[in-house]
This record gives C-alpha cells, sequence and structure tokens, in this order.
C-alpha cells in the first residue's frame, strides 16, 4: 500500500462526510416515525442510484469490471449501502442519538482491529494515542462536559446494531484500499460509487422485503419526506460517500476513522444552529481534542 498522506485536499474530501453525515444522523431522528428503517435506506439509494446513471457511464462499458468483478462489488454494495445506514437507522428506532453516536465513535478503534487482524497492517503506538484523545474527544460532546451524565446512559439492542455497523464500515473502508478494479473504472468517481450502489440496492430491497414481510409497512408520505429523502440521498450518500471513497484511497482507513468522529461534534453544532442552542467551551475542547488525534494518528 502507499504511504498515506494528509493534504489540504484530502482533509477536505474526509471533513465533507462527517458534516453531511451528522444532517443525516438529524433528518433519520425526524422522520424515523413516517417511514421504516430498511424501506428508507432503500428509498434513499433508489434516488441516489436514478441520479448516478447519468453521471457514471464508464460503469456501462466494455472492460470496466462491473460484471466480471461483480463479487468484489456485490461485497461493497452489502457493507457500505446495504448494511451500514440500515443498521444505523435501525439502531434509531430503539436506541437514543447519543448512544448511537457514542457507539458509533468506537469506528478507529474497529478500523485498527480490522486493518491488523484481516488485512496485516500493523498498528502504531502513535494511532492509538491517537485514537484514545480522539474517542476522548467524542465522548466531551457527549456528556456536555459532564461526567455525570456519560455515566448515566445505558446500552440498548440499537446500540448493538450500531456495534455491527462500525464493523461492516471498516471492512468496506479496507476493501477501498485495494487496487483490484479497472484503471478507468477507479479514476471515475461517480461510475466507481454506481456500480457499488448498484448492488448496494439489491441488497437493501432483499432486506426491505423482510422487513414488509415481518411488519405491516406505512409510509407517511408529505413534502416535507420527499424533502428530506432527497437530502439523504445526495448529501450523505452521493457526496459523503464520493468525497470518503477519494479521501481514503489517498490517506488509508485508519487516518480516515478519524474524521468519523468529528460527526457527533457537527451534530452538536448543526442541532445548535436549527434549535437555537449556542455553542459551548466543550465544543472547542472536544473539536481540538478530535483534531490532535487525527494529528498524532497522522504522523
Amino acid at each position: 500500500m502507499n504511504r498515506p498522506s494528509l493534504t489540504p485536499s484530502t482533509i477536505l474530501l474526509l471533513t465533507v462526510p462527517p458534516v453531511l453525515w451528522a444532517g443525516n444522523a438529524i433528518v433519520g431522528r425526524l422522520v424515523r416515525d413516517a417511514v421504516p428503517p430498511m424501506t428508507l435506506n432503500l428509498i434513499r439509494w433508489t434516488i441516489a442510484l436514478a441520479v448516478l446513471v447519468p453521471l457514471g457511464r464508464a460503469a456501462f462499458r466494455h472492460g470496466s469490471g462491473a460484471l466480471s468483478n461483480w463479487r468484489r462489488y456485490a461485497v461493497l454494495g452489502l457493507l457500505g449501502v446495504g448494511l451500514y445506514n440500515s443498521l444505523q437507522y435501525l439502531a434509531l428506532q430503539s436506541s437514543s442519538p447519543i448512544n448511537v453516536t457514542l457507539v458509533a465513535s468506537g469506528v478507529p478503534v474497529w478500523m485498527l482491529l480490522v486493518g491488523r487482524l484481516f488485512y496485516g497492517v500493523p498498528v502504531r503506538p502513535r494511532q492509538v494515542a491517537g485514537a484514545v484523545l480522539s474517542v476522548a474527544g467524542v465522548l466531551v460532546v457527549l456528556c456536555r462536559g459532564d461526567l455525570g451524565e456519560l455515566l448515566s446512559l445505558q446500552l440498548v439492542i440499537g446500540d448493538l446494531y450500531m456495534i455491527l455497523a462500525t464493523i461492516a464500515w471498516s471492512f468496506y473502508s479496507w476493501m477501498l484500499m485495494q487496487k483490484k478494479d479497472a484503471p478507468a473504472l477507479r479514476a471515475d468517481w461517480a461510475a466507481f460509487l454506481l456500480v457499488q450502489v448498484g448492488y448496494g440496492v439489491l441488497w437493501s430491497a432483499a432486506l426491505t422485503g423482510g422487513e414488509w414481510a415481518l411488519q405491516g409497512v406505512e409510509v407517511g408520505w408529505s413534502w416535507s419526506l420527499g424533502a428530506a429523502l432527497l437530502y439523504v440521498a445526495l448529501g450523505p450518500a452521493i457526496l459523503a460517500m464520493g468525497c470518503w471513497g477519494a479521501g481514503v484511497q489517498r490517506a488509508g482507513p485508519n487516518i480516515g476513522a478519524f474524521f468519523i468522529n468529528l460527526t457527533p461534534l457537527f451534530t452538536a453544532l448543526l442541532s445548535s444552529a436549527f434549535l437555537g442552542e449556542a455553542p459551548h467551551l466543550y465544543h472547542v475542547l472536544a473539536f481540538a481534542m478530535i483534531v490532535g488525534g487525527i494529528a498524532v494518528s497522522a504522523r
């Protein structure tokens, strides 16, 4: 693998996804009573697929590997499209947003473990120190600077779903580092994402079919739900996934994982903006700790 690099453009690529994913968490909570989690994920990625088809025409060309390398893209689609957000939306049905964010903050740890156990990538002391510092910054946000609030948290089944989601995302990110794609497909972000989403929608449809079979599904259609679906399809899905894929290929999954811990911070700031809650000193402290974790790990 190439030596990871953290240039300004790479930092931008890895910062855009947490901002959009923070919005995704807020929207996911707002519409959870209007549409079931698996159905929400399927509608989201079906819209994204329709948008990507004209943008990623290179995926349909001869030699793209979309069909001949179908096993790889089917697994990428399962992990990054079919499972991660389905499990996140499912977790929000029974777990509090603060618990879901807390569990998701373990991504750097899972990323290091998956890389070491399954891809033979050594874990260095600086990466461990960076992970501890970054996760500590997330905890500062989640407990609002009050240790007592953190100790009062209780885990439920939704938190287990989120653990599975973070593990799936870790494998997905490491698979992105494997140079097994046709050069033309790898160079075209829309085509590369289109192939993954195409297979991912099939997985999402299977999960949604199971949801429909187990319970009666009713969608509370409204203009606000339509706007929410467009946002989660265009922003957290297409734009965020495209930026994440490019950023991880440059810096590596271990470095990229630390940027995910900016998500709860951005979630808190977006909540402040939309709910009229002023930022606090602990937001500044948490941001410094998370960025410090990134800097320590990237050295």
